[in-house]
């Protein structure tokens, strides 16, 4: 408790998503940390299964015990190209949201430390040492505030942004039609007429497997028309006509050129995580990887005593700018993704594109990876970006 008497911790987590938690947990996985007093914010209790998460990775995680899937056999698919490859230093990687939630839900209660709120935040005061933070309900001080709700995002347009949107089906079979150590990456073969619109196919048994349409546009399209390509893809596309649905989700992911700021402009105690530290990719909406490294780098900093804010570095800054050039030309519909992704999955070792979109590639490959696209283009947009 401070002076003031408002109850103070070290660390409030603003955000029980998959940032939050994930801090949270990295921290009580230390000796050292696992004294700390922490609270964590949300507006709602975390239980549901409201999220898949999917990445790559060389070596198992932190969080290899709720794996729910992977696969080491990927396929990229278009008119042009069909591209099915082998993975040799990746696995690429299924997390359900309920299974992740319980797991480090599960362990935290183990800490008499760690305190949960169901409050909503409504806005963070920085102090000469401390950061108010007002919700709802009450008022709390913390010596660090680590956020990834949506309060300081940066004013999203259209002119600067793609919606990365999807409504993804679990569906369960009579017969075997699947093989679970094969997955699809994207298919652009299904029709283009809303814009840039792709189907993940990723199976995790003979009989079942996530199947999710999705679309980078400027805006989302009626739940129907989702529901509708769903429907079409399973009986034309994978031959199925009988199936359950077991589990359906839908999502929306902001692409955007806009800069995504790791700490609060008034206060170097407010740090960003996860889409609002700029941990979403902008060409991609891959999330997950990049949330793990930031949160991995703030504790270490903390084991070290040192402050949590972890400022992109120049590696950090070059892949944001490969990002943005990309994003830029798709916004401006100087080439579709379909035809992008299909001209890299042709010309480059896949592997190598997974090195480069985990924004884990050296400098030379980049390099041959930008000279198999538009040059011209890719260049213009480049220059371009470099000063916006």
């Amino acid at each position: 408790m401070s002076s003031s008497g408002i109850p103070k911790y070290d660390y409030i987590i603003a955000g029980a998503g998959c940032a939050g938690l994930s801090l949270l947990y990295r921290i009580l996985q230390q000796d050292f940390l696992q004294n700390k007093r922490i609270l964590v914010l949300d507006s709602v209790k975390k239980h549901k299964n409201d999220r898949t998460w999917c990445f790559w990775e060389k070596h198992p995680g932190l969080f290899q015990p709720i794996v729910h899937h992977q696969w080491n056999e990927l396929i990229f698919k278009s008119e042009t190209v069909h591209n099915q490859f082998s993975l040799k230093d990746y696995s690429y990687k299924m997390i359900k949201g309920d299974d992740f939630y319980k797991y480090v839900l599960d362990y935290a209660k183990k800490f008499d430390n760690v305190t949960f709120k169901t409050e909503k935040v409504i806005s963070f005061d920085p102090t000469n040492d401390a950061v108010q933070i007002e919700t709802d309900i009450n008022t709390y001080l913390g010596n660090y505030v680590f956020n990834s709700t949506p309060i300081y995002y940066p004013e999203l347009s259209k002119a600067t942004t793609l919606l990365q949107h999807f409504k993804g089906w679990v569906i369960k079979t009579e017969t075997e039609v699947f093989n679970p150590k094969v997955g699809t990456l994207m298919d652009f073969t299904v029709s283009q007429e809303h814009g840039d619109t792709f189907m993940y196919v990723l199976p995790t048994s003979n009989k079942e497997a996530l199947i999710e349409y999705t679309l980078f546009t400027e805006k989302t399209i009626d739940q129907k028309d989702y529901e509708t390509a769903l429907s079409n893809y399973i009986k034309d596309n994978l031959g199925i006509e009988t199936y359950d649905l077991v589990h359906e989700e839908y999502g929306i992911i902001p692409m955007s050129t806009q800069s995504f700021n790791r700490v609060h402009s008034d206060s170097d105690r407010i740090i960003h995580l996860g889409t609002a530290g700029g941990s979403t990719k902008a060409s991609s909406g891959y999330t997950f990887q990049f949330i793990q490294k930031h949160t991995s780098e703030i504790v270490d900093n903390l084991l070290a005593d040192k402050s949590p804010l972890i400022p992109f570095s120049y590696r950090d800054k070059m892949f944001n700018w490969y990002d943005r050039t990309l994003l830029d030309i798709m916004i401006k519909k100087k080439l579709s993704g379909k035809y992008i992704f299909s001209l890299l999955f042709k010309k480059n070792n896949p592997e190598t594109l997974l090195t480069f979109l985990g924004n884990e590639s050296t400098f030379w490959q980049e390099l041959k990876i930008m000279w198999s696209t538009p040059i011209f283009i890719f260049l213009t947009s480049g220059i371009r970006r470099l000063f916006k």
